[in-house]
């Protein structure tokens, strides 16, 4: 990191949804920076949003001391605290060579000449990479000189071009422990029930899928599992219940919140909602609609559970993977724009599952933004209705290792920007 040259200052933010370890992908961007001591670092406050109002905040100076020294405490305590600490936001720009958008763009364009910005992370999933791409294309279009780097983040694991994001272990971590302690509680009762666990994930089901992860530990996983990936068949699933309930009493199964009938109607389209800002359905409830249909069909005793946002905050439950690899790629973003990467995401890319290694590349953004990667065919068996223990191996190494928080009067520290 020593020969780290970055032009200008620098600006990072983060954009769409929260994650357990995207502040540890922003340590590692900040801690970057720090370490070449040339250029100024600003935080954008909610993403794109904190550009355009002028809204930033000197990173720089809030992670060192009066004797320029790094903050080194402040900057593992962010590493390891939930959510976006700069804010959030789900701002889709138009498009770059949209002349209606053309005051949108050169708004940005001003605000980067006014704090000499010269180069852009940007830490998000898909719809933060079309943003990176859209402004790769406007900044060179108009011949401002600036580097544009996509740093990854998404529970749901979608994004093409990477391994696996940044998010994804520490939220696969959660839903795997969480899904075997629902297992363990439902074991106690011999009661015939059914109890459905939706999980996130709207187009792809990678999130869904490591609540299967246990089976090659000790055995422990729901009885079934279903993904968007695969049409889902209301008559398929009765008959799956009935076969399991024929075999034990308490039946758990694990269901993605996009899971959708053969002609794509989402099992829990929610009524009277329309799209959100990129055009994507708004889902809710696809797990209670399942819990109605079972009560009527079979007559058991049935409940659903929605692990809704602990999916992605649940900081007690880190993946010590998950937190090492966010900060080697922030590290990494910050030591690929010093070599002149510009218009690319950081990739994680796996060079052994045993040992489990990985490093850090990247990949022209473009070819990743607005596309999504959806679960490996291999990962998912025949009927369509369980995750292979091929799928659970590959998916394993992301949630080893855990993190020990500090407390405080019995609750953990969190960072906080005032």
């Amino acid at each position: 990191m020593n020969n780290i040259i970055i032009h200008g200052n620098a600006i990072v933010g983060q954009s769409g949804g929260p994650t357990a370890a995207i502040n540890a992908t922003l340590a590692g961007v900040i801690s970057g920076m720090l370490k070449q001591k040339k250029s100024t670092l600003y935080g954008m406050r909610n993403g794109i949003d904190g550009v355009l109002c002028d809204h930033l905040i000197n990173l720089s100076e809030t992670f060192t001391d009066e004797n320029g020294s790094i903050r080194e405490d402040d900057l593992a305590l962010l590493a390891h605290t939930p959510a976006a600490a700069l804010g959030s936001c789900r701002h889709k720009l138009p498009a770059a060579d949209d002349l209606a958008g053309e005051q949108t763009y050169e708004k940005i364009i001003e605000i980067f000449k006014k704090y000499d910005i010269r180069t852009f992370f940007y830490i998000g999933g898909n719809d933060s990479m079309d943003t990176v791409a859209k402004l790769s294309f406007y900044t060179e279009k108009v011949g401002y000189p600036m580097t544009l780097i996509g740093v990854p983040k998404t529970i749901d694991n979608d994004l093409m071009g990477t391994d696996h994001t940044p998010g994804f272990g520490s939220a696969a971590k959660f839903v795997a422990t969480v899904t075997r302690e629902i297992i363990f509680d439902c074991a106690v009762y011999t009661v015939p029930a059914v109890t459905i666990v939706e999980i996130m994930g709207r187009d792809a089901g990678w999130l869904t899928a490591a609540a299967a992860i246990g089976r090659v530990v000790d055995g422990i996983a729901p009885d079934y599992v279903y993904l968007p990936e695969r049409d889902f068949s209301m008559e398929g699933f009765m008959d799956d219940l009935r076969a399991a309930l024929a075999k034990h009493p308490n039946v758990v199964v694990a269901i993605s919140e996009g899971i959708h009938l053969a002609d794509g109607t989402p099992v829990g389209a929610a009524s009277g909602v329309g799209p959100d800002a990129f055009g994507h359905v708004q889902l809710g409830g696809a797990g209670k609609a399942l819990e109605y249909a079972v009560r009527e069909q079979i007559g058991c005793k049935v409940r659903s559970i929605e692990l809704n946002l602990p999916q992605r905050c649940g900081a007690h439950l880190l993946s010590a993977t998950d937190i090492e690899e966010s900060l080697r790629t922030g590290e990494g973003a910050v030591m690929a724009a010093a070599q002149g990467v510009s218009g690319e995401m950081m990739t994680i890319d796996r060079v052994s599952n045993a040992p489990y290694r990985t490093e850090i590349g990247h990949k022209p953004v473009a070819a990743i933004a607005n596309q999504v990667r959806y679960v490996d065919a291999a990962y998912i068996n025949e009927a369509g209705n369980n995750i292979t223990d091929a799928g659970c191996h590959y998916l394993a190494p992301v949630i080893e290792g855990k993190i020990s928080l500090p407390y405080a009067g019995g609750v953990p520290k969190f960072y906080r920007f005032d």
